[in-house]
């Protein structure tokens, strides 16, 4: 009941400060100060918006200080009678103690010292700050400055009063999170299996929507880095394969580049974020926004790795690197760059198989990767059973012609090899390579060089078909061998040929 009574007397005294400035101004008539007049409400109001403000000075308490400084505006401004009478005035102020006196006569003189250097100029006895006016201050006039630095700190006042946390606090828990690691407030959480902000903190509900849509950032980081330790822990204990190994270590280089962005984020966040009042010079700091900027690139990436992540989890091999390349269309030149350097080192192991085959007849495919498939079996089988091609490893961006192709080339190596154990091969498979611009032992193919490859395989198969005819022509004698056949059965003798017909004319036969 005290705190209400207060309150109306202060009201009270306020409605008569006001009664009383407006009867005294000699412009408006003396209507204007009835209380229910509308100059009267307007100004009323305009006190009570003053007198119920929560900005905060920015300089010490002196009151002395602050008279001193009234008094200079108002003789600097060539008004040196109202300086002498604020003068007279403020020394009875001061004097004042005891019953009835005001204790924080600092603030009293900072009100009126604030408002004087309002300085907006009155027009007419409509506008609020009119009784303001009749107080024996300058006229008001709104300096621009002076109303962005007021508002600047208001606003201040009202976000600090919305947030329990800072804003760089919820900036390094957002880049903890993008680690991968809980914060002391943003934290992962497996119910909605995502990194949010705990509910029990009071932040306004767009800086909570802010810091979840960057933590997406931090839960795609925990899938891909999970991908790859799964992976080595596997190796070598089971057969991983050597493309996925290739897939785990293009993951791995791009995360030592997201590494290092954190880093320098990290540093960022060392720095104050300034004011809105503030103008950063050097700009060297990281706020939840500017975060939004720099994670811009990498979750592009990262949404592409997880969506890989997913898609390999189940294949190996050609089959892999086909799903990979399949991603690889896409007209964002930022995605078409990313994902050719992922494919670069996922298909070196591929064509290196593909290499190794057409150019020594080797098929090193410990882990069941490559796309040609050989079985044990006996040599006079070894062409027609030895080796296969298997279209589930076969990858896209390999035609079924050129698929058949390099099967057949390397079947034909080894066909020389283990049936007609020859070694001249080697020389026509040097020649390939070197016509084709490739080595036989380190080859310049890779993902994106599918012309090369061709290029490679066409120029061994021509070579390798042109040697194995003439080993059989020449070394074998198949010519030879096959008209001695004719001559054997006497299909080039007359007599036999005539009797034949006679007798399969007949029916005896």
């Amino acid at each position: 009941m005290e705190e209400e009574d207060d309150q109306q007397t202060i009201l009270d005294l306020v409605k008569e400060l006001v009664n009383r400035l407006l009867s005294q101004n000699p412009k408006p008539p003396i209507s204007n100060a009835s209380p229910n007049s509308p100059d009267f409400q307007n100004s009323l109001r305009y006190a009570i918006r003053i007198l119920s403000s929560r900005l905060t000075p920015s300089i010490a308490p002196d009151a002395a200080a602050i008279s001193e400084s009234i008094k200079r505006g108002l003789a600097t401004g060539g008004k040196s009678s109202q300086a002498l009478t604020f003068s007279e005035l403020y020394n009875k102020f001061a004097s004042k103690t005891g019953s009835g006196s005001i204790d924080n006569k600092w603030a009293v003189l900072y009100l009126l010292k604030i408002i004087s250097e309002d300085k907006k100029t009155v027009q007419n006895a409509s506008n609020p700050s009119l009784f303001l006016s009749n107080m024996g201050l300058n006229e008001l006039d709104l300096n621009p400055e002076n109303l962005r630095e007021i508002a600047f700190r208001e606003f201040v006042n009202l976000i600090k009063e919305e947030n329990e946390v800072s804003e760089e606090v919820l900036v390094r828990d957002v880049l903890y999170a993008c680690q991968g690691i809980d914060g002391k407030y943003v934290k992962f959480d497996a119910n909605v299996d995502g990194y949010v902000l705990l509910d029990s903190i009071k932040v306004p509900r767009g800086t909570r929507v802010m810091v979840r849509k960057l933590c997406e950032l931090g839960w795609l980081f925990r899938k891909v880095k999970g991908y790859i330790s799964e992976s080595m822990d596997r190796f070598p204990d089971e057969d991983v394969g050597t493309v996925r190994q290739a897939f785990c270590a293009a993951l791995q280089n791009e995360l030592l580049d997201y590494y290092k962005l954190l880093a320098v984020l990290e540093v960022q966040a060392m720095n104050p974020i300034p004011l809105v009042s503030e103008t950063a010079s050097s700009g060297n700091y990281l706020s939840l926004r500017r975060l939004l900027v720099w994670f811009t690139e990498p979750i592009v990436k990262m949404r592409l790795m997880a969506v890989l992540v997913d898609k390999c989890r189940v294949l190996r091999g050609g089959a892999m690197a086909g799903a990979i390349h399949l991603h690889a269309q896409h007209g964002d030149p930022l995605v078409n760059e990313f994902m050719r350097s992922l494919l670069l080192c996922v298909c070196s192991p591929l064509f290196e198989m593909v290499r190794s085959w057409v150019l020594e007849g080797q098929l090193e495919d410990i882990f069941a990767e490559f796309f040609v498939v050989g079985q044990p079996v006996k040599a006079e089988s070894l062409w027609r059973e030895g080796y296969r091609l298997h279209a589930g490893m076969l990858p896209s961006f390999i035609s079924q012609p050129l698929a058949q192709r390099i099967l057949r080339t390397g079947k034909s190596i080894n066909f020389l090899r283990a049936c007609c154990d020859d070694h001249g091969w080697a020389d026509a498979t040097t020649e390939a390579a070197a016509a084709a611009g490739t080595t036989t032992r380190r080859g310049s193919l890779g993902y994106g060089e599918t012309d090369a490859l061709e290029t490679l395989v066409v120029e061994a198969a021509k070579r390798i078909d042109k040697h194995l005819l003439d080993v059989m022509y020449t070394r074998y004698k198949f010519k030879e061998h096959c008209l001695a056949i004719k001559r054997y059965l006497l299909l080039g003798q007359g007599d036999f040929v005539q009797y034949l017909m006679d007798i399969v004319g007949k029916g005896t036969f």
